[in-house]
């Protein structure tokens, strides 16, 4: 038995610029963490050749071309196993939240069968055949930073260049930085869920009507990333994480609406100093940043569930392997 555990993400800036439609002009940057939040992938052999699939569905098919799960399929078929095996998937958090769980499953799917094949692959061959299947074969609409940073694991900042190459710099900070950004991040559940797909195809068509923008928002993540090195985590992240919300949400329409700009407003006005809807937007988690004495206030003024996490360092693992 194989078991792989992969963590989820939080995008703090440049979400948009991963995009083909835009880094193909140019390149596109991004800030991210991976959070302690993961997937788990169990692997098992089994006693025939047909395949079970286990997910919020459960599949048992004689050929892998019959599987409905289209990254399963398509991973099975990269890592060249047609049968004999039994693949459960576990999840901390639902899809559909904005924390990049698709590309999070399809790393730790990857890191489990070539494990099973006897192959160990680096984090950047990990992200890079994530990134193939889900946008090259299945043409999913989506960008790459989310493959990136499950393979890795993390704080970094990601460029995306013209020609689709990935550059990683992994951003080092401090015990004391780690533990504020623990201690002020909030993050709570809009109730909302929502596919990703349909909110970044509409973006990736808008992409040539709003590049200054999106110059923006890549610019600024340039700017996070400096600032993070030189200075630390303090108010002025709360500031960048503000702003740049304010300039994504006018790219198009589906990334926010009247009950998430409600939520947020009210948020500031508990006390809350700035943040932003994760993911492609449209629902899924707000993260937000607040100072403690004003944390119980947030909580009350929102009334949502909120998930309680803490950054996480490593990227795909293999945890059991027997």
């Amino acid at each position: 038995m194989i078991i792989t555990k992969t963590p989820l993400r939080i995008s703090f800036i440049g979400g948009g610029t991963d995009l083909p439609a835009y880094y193909e002009n140019g390149y596109g940057a991004v800030v991210s963490t991976t959070i302690n939040k993961y997937i788990y992938i169990t692997l098992n052999k089994r006693f025939d050749d047909t395949i079970r699939l286990s997910y919020s569905q459960t599949e048992n098919v004689d050929h892998v071309e019959d599987l409905k799960h289209d990254i399963a399929k398509a991973c099975l078929k990269m890592a060249g196993i047609t049968g004999g095996v039994e693949i459960t998937s576990i999840a901390d958090i639902p899809s559909g939240t904005g924390l990049g769980s698709s590309s999070s499953f399809t790393v730790g799917l990857l890191n489990a069968l070539y494990t099973y094949q006897g192959e160990r692959l680096s984090s950047e061959e990990l992200a890079e055949k994530a990134s193939h299947i889900e946008i090259d074969i299945l043409h999913h609409p989506i960008g790459k930073q989310d493959q990136y940073a499950a393979a890795f694991g993390g704080v970094n900042y990601f460029s995306f260049e013209r020609h689709g190459d990935v550059t990683r710099d992994k951003i080092k900070l401090s015990d004391y930085d780690i533990r504020n950004m623990d201690r002020k991040f909030m993050m709570f559940y809009t109730g909302i869920r929502r596919s990703a797909d349909g909110i970044l195809a509409k973006q990736s068509e808008e992409t040539h009507n709003k590049l200054s923008v999106l110059d923006f928002m890549r610019n600024q993540a340039n700017t996070m990333r400096n600032y993070l090195v030189t200075k630390g985590f303090d108010e002025s992240f709360a500031d960048m994480l503000d702003e740049a919300w304010k300039k994504k949400r006018t790219i198009t329409s589906g990334i926010t609406n009247g009950e998430i700009d409600t939520l947020y407003q009210k948020a500031l006005e508990a006390g809350a100093k700035g943040g932003k809807l994760l993911g492609a937007g449209g629902g899924g988690f707000i993260l937000l940043y607040c100072d403690e004495q004003y944390q119980d206030q947030v909580r009350q003024a929102l009334g949502l569930k909120e998930v309680d996490f803490e950054l996480s360092t490593y990227g795909s693992r293999v945890v059991y392997f027997e």
